[in-house]
C-alpha cells in the first residue's frame, strides 16, 4: 500500500528511496525530526542499548518550540548500579513533577497547532500514568512506536544486545544526532509550518511532535524528502 495515498501534495515533493544499509542510532525520548528521517531513509534501523548512558543528549530530553523560543524538556532518570551506567540500565526518576510539567509545556506550546486536538489524547497518557522505576529505554520505546503508527511509517528496528562497534559499511549515528552536535545536513527537514515562525523563525532541531502536531498526515512529505 503506498503510504502517500490521499495526501495532497501542497508543495513540491521529491521522495527519497530507501537506503538499503543499516545505520545505528541511540535511543531518544522524543527524537527530533532528523531522527525520523533516518528511521525512514535507512532499509534497518539497530538502536544502541548497551553503550555508556550519556548525558545532555536526546537519550532524555527533546526540544519543542514555545512562545519564549525553544525550550528543553528533560527526563530525570536515575541509575539502577554502581559505576558508569549502560543505557539500557537507566530508570526514569519520579523527581520534579516531570509528568505534569512536560504535558503541560506540549500543550501549551501546541494548543493552536492545526492538528494537536487530534492526536493529544494519543500522547496523553504517556503523561498521566506514573513513569517513575520504568526503563528509560522502554518509555522511549514506546512513544516511538506510537509515533510511527501516528505518522504511518513501519520501520525496521531492532536493539543491540552487546556494543556496537562502529564498521565501514553500517552508517553510524549514535552521536551525530544530539543537541551539542552540529546537524547532519543530509537529514535536516525543509521548512515546514511551524506555529512560532513567523516569532522566531524556521527552527529544523525540533521534536517530532513539532512536526505531527503542525503538519499531520502531510509529516510525511517532509520526512520522505531528499
Amino acid at each position: 500500500m503506498d503510504i502517500f495515498a490521499g495526501i495532497v501534495f501542497s508543495v513540491p515533493f521529491h521522495r527519497c528511496s530507501k537506503i538499503m544499509s543499516t545505520v545505528y542510532l541511540s535511543t531518544a525520548y522524543l527524537a527530533p525530526v532528523a531522527y525520523y528521517k533516518a528511521l525512514c531513509r535507512y532499509d534497518r534501523t539497530v538502536i544502541e542499548a548497551c553503550s555508556h548512558y550519556v548525558k545532555q543528549s536526546y537519550r532524555n530530553r527533546c526540544t519543542i518550540m514555545s512562545a519564549g523560543g525553544e525550550l528543553s524538556l528533560s527526563i530525570p532518570v536515575e541509575r539502577t548500579r554502581p559505576g558508569k551506567p549502560f543505557t539500557r540500565d537507566m530508570r526514569i526518576s519520579a523527581h520534579d513533577n516531570w509528568q505534569h510539567i512536560h504535558w503541560n509545556a506540549i500543550a501549551s506550546a501546541y494548543g493552536s497547532s492545526p492538528f494537536f486536538e487530534y492526536y493529544r489524547d494519543d500522547f496523553a497518557p504517556f503523561y498521566e500514568k506514573s513513569q517513575s522505576g520504568r526503563f528509560l529505554l522502554d518509555y522511549n520505546n514506546d512513544l516511538q512506536e506510537m509515533v510511527c503508527r501516528l505518522l504511518g511509517i513501519a520501520p525496521d528496528i531492532s536493539y543491540s544486545e552487546n556494543y556496537l562497534s562502529p564498521t565501514d559499511d553500517i552508517t553510524d549515528l549514535r552521536e551525530a544526532i544530539g543537541p551539542k552536535r552540529e546537524p547532519v545536513i543530509s537529514l535536516l527537514p525543509r521548512p515546514y509550518y511551524q506555529v512560532f515562525s513567523m516569532k522566531w523563525g524556521f527552527s529544523p532541531g525540533l521534536s517530532i511532535i513539532d512536526l505531527l502536531f503542525n503538519m499531520g498526515n502531510e509529516a510525511l512529505l517532509v520526512l520522505y524528502d531528499c
